[in-house]
């Protein structure tokens, strides 16, 4: 098992993914994602490739934003998070967002597995699903 700091965080990717202008979304997904990732939004499970589908699209949307984190927990290969994250679009709008968030590590500290639910709290009613659009 990883030791905690070499283990990602919340924050570290979604600021790679979504924040950082430039970086490769192939790059940016191998600094904190398993080759054997899923994640499962709001009720929907994706695997890797529908979930770089799903940040490929919010790339297009999302002009810039930011993670605040209010909890976190790490317990071996189980993290746990609730954060708010605020995007600004490319339409001028805002859209935030509070997430409750459970994982698994990856040996190697990458995410393996991500469970969340969102709650959108602020926004128009076509970004409720901004968590699992493309």
């Amino acid at each position: 098992m990883a030791t905690a700091t070499s283990r990602t965080s919340i924050a570290a990717a979604l600021t790679d993914l979504l924040f950082t202008p430039g970086l490769d979304l192939v790059e940016a997904a191998g600094r904190h994602f398993a080759p054997d990732y899923r994640q499962r939004t709001d009720g929907r499970w994706d695997d890797r490739g529908e979930f770089l589908a799903h940040i490929a699209h919010l790339r297009t949307i999302v002009a810039g934003g930011s993670v605040q984190v209010l909890d976190e927990v790490v317990k071996g290969d189980r993290y746990a998070d609730r954060h708010v994250i605020d995007v600004a679009k490319t339409d001028g709008s805002i859209v935030r967002t509070e997430v409750y968030l459970f994982a698994e590590f990856a040996p190697d500290g990458r995410f393996r597995r991500i469970e969340e639910t969102t709650l959108m709290l602020r926004g128009a009613e076509a970004d409720r699903n901004m968590g699992s659009a493309r």
